[in-house]
């Protein structure tokens, strides 16, 4: 049996980076399933940035199966369905701080505490700045509950051209979190 992610897009600028990081887990052979969740402001976001729908996210590959946010009876919401990870990219404040608080009120943030609770990975990509007091103590909170914290900030060392590279290094980082193989060309080389 494959692998099986969850990624979550939410209301912060940076969806191109979630959009990079869905097409690579589909695209990757150990993956099975890939369940694409949006929270509402992640749908305006991904649209004002992209242009894109969830259907275009969706239609992407067999693999992606999308789920509403509001949907708290969905298989990822539960502790007893098998799942290897999950990633919020990009992670907005307010999602971190539902996290951090434990506040399961929709199923971004109910899929991520069921990865913190049944030790799984969860990949946190939070795009804010500044940072106020209150952001990092949720990343240290977050932390130190098990989740990896991991800003968007992209590295410039692959000399990207395209702002697809740019998104495509850190697609593979985010992979390389959730212990997915895959072969970069853009890795550093000393």
């Amino acid at each position: 049996m494959g692998k099986r992610f969850t990624l979550a897009i939410t209301g912060a600028s940076g969806s191109a980076f979630g959009v990079a990081a869905l097409r690579r887990l589909a695209a990757n052979e150990a993956v099975e399933e890939v369940t694409l969740l949006l929270s509402v402001t992640g749908k305006r976001c991904l649209l004002d940035e992209t242009g894109l729908a969830v259907k275009d996210l969706a239609a992407f590959s067999p693999k992606i199966r999308h789920h509403d946010e509001r949907d708290l009876g969905a298989a990822i919401s539960s502790g007893s369905h098998r799942q290897d990870g999950m990633v919020l990219v990009p992670c907005s404040a307010g999602a971190l701080g539902r996290i951090a608080a434990g506040i399961s009120e929709g199923l971004v943030s109910r899929a991520a505490d069921v990865c913190l609770k049944e030790r799984r990975p969860l990949v946190l990509c939070l795009r804010e700045t500044p940072l106020n007091r209150i952001h990092l103590e949720n990343l240290l909170r977050v932390h130190d509950a098990g989740a990896i914290v991991m800003p968007l900030m992209p590295g410039f060392y692959a000399r990207p051209d395209t702002f697809e590279a740019l998104f495509d290094t850190f697609a593979t980082r985010i992979l390389d979190q959730l212990g997915l193989e895959e072969a970069d060309s853009r890795r550093w080389k000393a």
